[in-house]
């Protein structure tokens, strides 16, 4: 099993992959609302197309999990696979407008970082397990709870479908940290960036 400091530092940006690519902040797509999946996706092959796309890209990145918004697709979908082995393909998950049911009490705090904030990182404070209800490729509707380093995992990718990103969860002393990279980043992106962060989200989280 990964922690999520590890699979931290083996992330790499692959560029384009299957028509894919990982777009980065400040890109305004990651602020957007994102739609459900409707019914008439379901079960298609574009969707299931799209989603093994999504895996491409995540296993080149070396990555663990990927949301649609981070692709610049404004739905409700995210895949991953803790494992991060295209070979463990038993691991792969897909899930489909995910809602958050029930979360516990406790939580706990790891070192945390995104593709859309390259070689950024700093302390996220998530809920020990969570319960989920989502839709698979099927449109069949399941519920599943979530501990340890999957319910990280998981509420990091959810995060991407609600329009937050992990810079939101940051203390003052790690956001100084990341600021020059973030600039640098807005720089490169030009006008049209949505920049900052979002204020509540991490006290949202406390308990």
């Amino acid at each position: 099993q990964l922690s999520a400091a590890a699979s931290l530092e083996e992330e790499v940006d692959p560029g384009m992959v299957s028509g894919l690519e990982i777009i980065k902040y400040p890109d305004p797509r990651l602020r957007a609302s994102n739609d459900d999946v409707g019914e008439d996706d379901f079960n298609t092959d574009h969707l299931k197309a799209l989603t093994r796309r999504m895996f491409d890209l995540m296993y080149a990145a070396q990555g663990v999990g990927l949301a649609a918004p981070q692709v610049g697709i404004n739905r409700r979908i995210m895949v991953y696979n803790e494992l991060g082995d295209p070979k463990k393909w038993m691991g792969e998950t897909v899930l489909l407008n995910p809602a958050i049911v029930e979360k516990s009490e406790g939580v706990d705090y790891e070192t945390e970082g995104c593709l859309s904030f390259p070689e950024m990182n700093g302390e996220v404070m998530r809920h020990k397990w969570i319960k989920v209800e989502a839709m698979n490729l099927k449109g069949k509707k399941f519920k599943k709870k979530f501990t340890g380093f999957e319910a990280r995992l998981f509420q990091h990718e959810y995060d991407h479908l609600e329009g937050v990103v992990y810079i939101d969860h940051l203390d003052e002393e790690d956001m100084e940290e990341v600021q020059p990279a973030l600039e640098e980043l807005a720089k490169e992106f030009g006008d049209g960036g949505v920049t900052g962060t979002r204020p509540g989200n991490r006290a949202d989280l406390e308990i």
